[in-house]
């Protein structure tokens, strides 16, 4: 045993476990039976999480370095809380940086080399007392996060050291013990040589960040289990293969007692295993095993007995149990014989008050998330998660990608170039056993969790013999899942590191190449459709092709949740910070948020459309019934009732349920039952289909929606309602020109060349005048397109133009009054907006734009004004409820729906578009009181969006708290915006059928009546 720590093994690569113990699996272990049985807390494990004594140093030379010593007085130190960042306590800053080192341009270093000015350091103090139950026993510790490095003492000795932040450590601190109170000095390192390992894309903090706690152990102690289960080749015979290591230097048992029970409680199997030359181990049959699988996650539980020589029994080990078989079968990755589809996404642990240091209710709020989403699987990007989680999606049925903690992207790849001139750990044999032991901590503690599927040998490091050798290790020691590895795409010398092609980003015509080369192995994507502010357009093309190839075998969504914290501005309101927002530099500034789930759990509108393309049930109404293609590989539609609706113009007209039963893999069909002469009114009818769950799940109530489909249709032509009869005066003035009805007055200014007074019954309605429109407030996507260079002259066309043309009609019982615009950047576009009134007071607005060649992409065309802010009911007859655009509209659903306008605004945390919806019919802004404005489509649907902040407001706040009082509704009614795009958010452009050519002329028409 070490007994001499020294600091010089912060940059020893051959040093990052001083007498820490073996990986073992993350089991529980109980005294008797009954407790093993109720899955309690364990008596045995002592919670050490709470209020530490701690001091922050800046770097190693300010350190108390003596503190560990058992009369050094801390008592006037401060406090953190454990488990927790440092960062976040008030110690140091957070910095966010993505690919390159967070000491880059400040420190001249090369691996293993760190910061000698910067490396804070926080000295823990726990005074403790053994619990009753513990004393006269072996004690250990558990350490179950620390990043990235840190020394651990007890009464003044040195007990060990550890690297790897994201794996647990644990020690024996049985022979340091002390009668009475002990003192526990923990010494931790934000940068040491396993932080050139850990340059994943998130927040760099440091600290005890999981739980802490001591443990004993019975007089015989199952240290590790091996627990596989195995299917033969037609899934009727299943085998459990129990392999165990007891703790060295205990008593023998006498002998050890399995049985496997099924959720029903009845016991299906049992063994009694004896010594065999000290090993332990029990085969099991079982006939006709249920299968587990994320559609139906059956769980066997299996308790390993000890029993000491007295024939007592002294430990109770429980364990979970899923049978089931995932291989490659004709280069095609099968779950249970049946080819998988991963419907998945990116999940790093966070929270955006306490970053990677989340809790239970965190995980509980995730799984539950996934599961309502019909998100099937989960790479957990990019190091091994808490052990909680892996429960979780083996209970709830989640498939699991593992990634061990490894990410060296700033040594190979600078500002997107590939450079490994200095990559690690690539070939470079000093740095295996280092990375190897990432390796093995992952294995050795999740391998008994069915819900791992795949091990992945880290992110973005590049290639080389180290990650092959990883590759090959987790081969050897687990035949029964397969291997990813991403990097090898840019170094294909290495191939066989990986059991699949994995891509990040790629197009989907990439993809296609790809899977029509013949290709030797299948196809995900773990990463793809960079969920940046708003994003996700397009998402569509991608899941089109999981029914094209049967080597496509889906992709993982980057990512699931924003990184952003919560932090205070300068009057101590909150708002979510990101990189820069601390004063952290170097940064990557706001490329953290990605998420489809916003930093403080509340789903973003990104989910609505993620929901919908990763439906297993497809459901395609027509006017007659409903065709229903049931892509789960297990489930049938027994959990579900099928509903459908039936609605005019928004209004539901009738209800009914059907009583249907698709197997998986198989279509069918059932036809509606609808009253006779329903549909005898013309209009526009909307016939959508639901599938929502009978009873109660883990993961969701009754009623439950999981997919929908539907159908629009018109009966009949709708009937075009008569000009409206009356009178109208019209006034043409030196300056202006009105038109007065009974109660109203509209007034159009030839000075400022458009409509300026919407005069109801005495109520103003136009705060700032209509005027055509050509710019959206960048989004995230836009900004890493550079669309501000390529297409910045719409911005400057939308804040000014010349009228050049007005021209009045006036016509029996309506009024046409057209203006003619010029703008700077092009003499050949011609842009016309007319106003027609009728004697009733609505007016129909036509905006009409005449194309130019050599103009770039467009952002919007739409008319844009304001109304007082008073004004911010809304009640939409159009796609939604959630926001959508033309490339992001799929999950959205027709109907009636009302929000108000502050709500309309999206959270993204940068300030950009949102709130747009398309297929608008028509749509009502209001005062409390009702009375305001109803925008209508005359001929297609409009897109809309209705914001307390104009688009060049929204462009020029880099933060919400920078957006001004609001005090306006800004209203926008578009003929088209082009979609938001996604495939990634640094260069790729909008797909082509969704943006707006400046050559061709575009027009639309809409109704204004007021209410």
């Amino acid at each position: 045993m070490t007994t001499i720590p020294k600091i010089d093994w912060l940059t020893d690569v051959n040093v990052f476990a001083v007498n820490r113990l073996p990986a073992h699996s993350d089991h529980l272990y109980y005294e008797t039976l009954e407790q093993a049985k109720t899955s309690g807390p364990m008596a045995m494990r002592h919670d050490l999480n709470g209020n530490w004594k701690f001091n922050y140093s800046v770097n190693p030379d300010n350190r108390p370095e003596n503190f560990y010593q058992v009369d050094f007085n801390c008592s006037g130190w401060g406090d953190i809380t454990v488990p927790g960042h440092i960062q976040l306590q008030g110690y140091g800053k957070p910095q966010y940086v993505n690919t390159m080192y967070p000491w880059d341009g400040l420190n001249e270093i090369r691996p293993p080399e760190i910061p000698l000015d910067h490396n804070p350091v926080g000295s823990y103090v726990k005074m403790f007392t053994v619990p009753e139950n513990m004393i006269d026993k072996p004690l250990y510790i558990s350490f179950q996060g620390v990043e990235s490095a840190f020394y651990l003492w007890l009464n003044g000795e040195f007990v060990g050291y550890s690297e790897d932040s994201f794996t647990p450590a644990e020690f024996d601190l049985t022979p340091f013990l002390t009668n009475g109170e002990n003192k526990l000095a923990v010494e931790v390192y934000q940068r040491s040589t396993g932080s050139w390992l850990e340059d994943q894309d998130f927040w760099r903090f440091s600290g005890i960040f999981r739980d802490v706690y001591l443990y004993t152990v019975p007089e015989i102690h199952v240290y590790d289990a091996c627990v596989r289960a195995e299917l033969n080749d037609a899934f009727t015979q299943g085998t459990l293969k129990v392999d165990l290591k007891l703790l060295s230097g205990n008593a023998s048992p006498s002998k050890i007692v399995t049985e496997l029970y099924d959720t029903e409680g009845s016991l299906i199997s049992t063994r009694t295993i004896g010594n065999n030359v000290g090993k332990w181990s029990a085969m099991m049959d079982v006939e006709t095993p249920k299968l587990w699988s994320a559609e139906s996650p059956y769980l066997y539980k299996l308790y390993i007995q000890v029993y000491n020589e007295k024939g007592s029994l002294v430990e109770v080990v429980p364990q979970n149990v899923g049978f089931r078989r995932f291989e490659l079968i004709n280069k095609i990755m099968h779950l249970n014989g049946e080819r998988i589809v991963f419907k998945g996404v990116n999940r790093h642990e966070f929270n955006c008050r306490t970053g990677r240091a989340i809790t239970k209710e965190d995980m509980l709020w995730d799984i539950k998330t996934l599961k309502q989403n019909n998100i099937n699987s989960v790479r957990t990007s990019h190091y091994p998660n808490q052990s909680y989680w892996y429960e979780l999606c083996d209970e709830y049925g989640v498939y699991v990608i593992d990634e061990m903690n490894l990410e060296t992207h700033g040594s190979w790849q600078k500002m997107g170039a590939v450079e490994p001139s200095w990559n690690i750990p690539g070939n470079k044999p000093e740095w295996e056993n280092i990375v190897m032991d990432r390796a093995v901590s992952m294995v050795e503690r999740d391998k008994n969790h069915p819900s791992i599927l795949i091990w992945s040998c880290g992110n973005e490091s590049y290639a080389g013999e180290v990650i092959l050798n990883v590759s090959k290790y987790f081969k050897r020691v687990d035949p029964s899942r397969l291997v990813h590895y991403e990097g090898v795409f840019h170094a294909r010398e290495y191939n066989e590191t990986s059991d699949m092609e994995s891509r990040m980003y790629a197009k989907p015509a990439d993809i296609e190449d790809y899977l029509n080369a013949n290709p030797e192995k299948p196809y995900i994507s773990c990463e793809y459709m960079h969920a940046m502010g708003n994003s996700l357009g397009g998402m569509y093309k991608y899941t089109d092709l999981e029914k094209k190839y049967p080597m496509y075998q889906g992709g993982f969504i980057w990512d699931y949740i924003d990184q952003s914290l919560i932090k205070k501005d300068r009057y101590g309101k909150e708002f979510f910070a990101t990189g820069g927002d601390f004063d952290d530099r170097p940064t990557d500034y706001g490329f953290s948020t990605n998420g489809i789930v916003y930093s403080n759990r509340e789903l973003s509108p990104k989910m609505q459309e993620v929901k919908y393309l990763y439906q297993n049930f497809k459901l395609n109404p027509d006017q007659t019934g409903v065709s229903i293609i049931n892509d789960s590989l297990f489930s049938d539609l027994t959990d579900y009732d099928l509903e459908y609706f039936l609605y005019l113009e928004g209004k539901e007209l009738y209800r009914n349920k059907l009583e249907v039963n698709v197997g998986p893999l198989s279509e069918g069909r059932a036809e509606f039952k609808l009253p006779a002469g329903v549909m005898s009114a013309s209009g526009e009818y909307c016939i959508q289909t639901s599938l929502v769950l009978k009873q109660k799940t883990l993961w969701a109530e009754a009623g439950y929606e999981i997919a929908f489909g539907q159908f629009v249709f018109q009966v009949k032509a709708v009937e075009k309602s008569a000009a409206a009869q009356g009178e109208l005066r019209v006034v043409e003035g030196d300056v202006n020109i009105g038109v007065h009805g009974r109660d109203f007055t509209i007034l159009f200014s030839k000075q400022a060349g458009s409509l300026v007074s919407l005069n109801y019954a005495g109520k103003e309605m136009i705060a700032l005048p209509p005027a055509p429109l050509f710019w959206r407030a960048t989004t995230d996507n836009d900004r890493g397109y550079s669309q501000g260079f390529h297409s910045g002259l719409w911005y400057a066309a939308s804040l000014t133009r010349r009228c050049v043309g007005i021209e009045l009609e006036n016509d029996k019982g309506q009024v046409t009054v057209a203006f003619t615009y010029q703008l700077s950047i092009s003499e050949e576009v011609v842009v016309k907006i007319g106003y027609t009134v009728f004697a009733d007071g609505s007016v129909r607005v036509k905006s009409i734009y005449q194309g130019a060649d050599h103009l770039p992409q467009m952002p919007i065309f739409a008319v844009s004004f304001k109304v007082p802010a008073d004004y911010d009911q809304l009640e939409w007859y159009a796609m939604g409820p959630e926001e959508n655009y033309s490339d992001r509209a799929q999950g959205a659903k027709l109907g009636i729906f009302n929000n108000s306008v502050s709500e309309n605004l999206s959270g993204y945390v940068m300030p950009q578009e949102s709130g747009n919806r398309t297929g608008v019919r028509r749509v009502s802004v209001t005062n409390q009181d009702g009375q305001g404005l109803r925008i209508s489509a005359v001929t297609e649907p409009l897109e809309c969006n209705f914001s307390p902040y104009t688009a060049f407001e929204l462009e020029n706040a880099q933060h919400h708290y920078e957006l001004p009082n609001v005090h306006y509704t800004v209203v926008t009614v578009a003929g088209k915006q082009m979609g938001v795009g996604g495939d990634d958010s640094w260069g790729a452009p909008v797909h082509d059928e969704h943006l707006i050519h400046a050559d061709k002329d575009i027009e639309f028409e809409f109704i204004i009546n007021r209410i």
